[in-house]
């Protein structure tokens, strides 16, 4: 038997022990198999690797297939791998304040005169912003001390980033 003739054996013999696999478990399509195959860092198989073995290991596959799901009397699906936590990773120890309780905390930090609490709970705007603001106030006729505050610190910052890109070219 030449090597072409052997691996459509291979194939053809792989494909058997799916089918049978497949009916067995109830699966509708073969990568529904991969849960009831486990791997050796935990977990069931990737399909993936189901896919990758199919051409490159039929008989290693098969074999899996067979021991995992044929042999046994009910194939158990193996438990998912252990993943890291996905998503927003919410800190715990930091306070979040709704809304309207931040609008609350800075009136009272404007009645108490408090201007270092009122830079700290203050929206951030972008330096834009504050000039679009001034140029409001200036046509209003109106004058707004923490605004020309807000735009100096604005203006102070972009000069310190710009000065420590300076430093970092050089």
């Amino acid at each position: 038997m030449d090597l072409p003739e052997k691996n459509k054996k291979l194939f053809k013999d792989l494909e058997e022990v799916i089918a049978k696999a497949i009916k067995k478990v109830g699966a509708s399509k073969e990568n529904d198999l991969c849960k009831y195959l486990p791997i050796t860092t935990g977990g069931y198989m990737h399909h993936f690797t189901l896919k990758k073995m199919k051409c490159k290991n039929p008989k290693e596959l098969a074999d899996i297939i067979s021991e995992h799901i044929i042999e046994n009397e009910q194939p158990i699906a193996v438990p998912p791998k252990s993943r890291a936590p996905r998503g927003s990773r919410k800190r715990k120890d930091q306070l979040i304040f709704t809304k309207m309780q931040l609008e609350r905390m800075l009136n009272i930090a404007r009645l108490a005169g408090d201007h270092e609490i009122i830079s700290v709970l203050s929206p951030k705007k972008s330096l834009a912003g504050y000039k679009r603001e001034l140029i409001q106030m200036i046509r209003q006729e109106k004058v707004d001390q923490e605004l020309w505050n807000g735009y100096v610190e604005a203006i102070n910052a972009k000069k310190a980033i710009e000065e420590k890109t300076e430093a970092v070219k050089k």
